[in-house]
């Protein structure tokens, strides 16, 4: 199954955004070898306790764009 678009929380319970973009991002370039076909999710990060900084950790992690709400 594919997804064509990704809302993360930042502060999840079991796995933050950061590490659920690195294994998608890892999953993604796994894939890309495997199949020659590239297909990327796009990752939006959502968070309501935004601290200075965090969008560039966001995107540095391979999100797409980072929302603070």
């Amino acid at each position: 199954m594919s997804y064509d678009f990704a809302l993360l929380d930042m502060q999840m319970p079991e796995m933050d955004g950061y590490e659920a973009t690195r294994r998608i991002r890892k999953h993604e370039e796994e894939s890309i070898v495997a199949l020659s076909e590239k297909h990327t999710v796009y990752i939006l990060a959502l968070t309501a306790n935004a601290m200075q900084g965090d969008r560039e950790k966001c995107l540095a992690a391979g999100m797409d764009d980072y929302v603070n709400m």
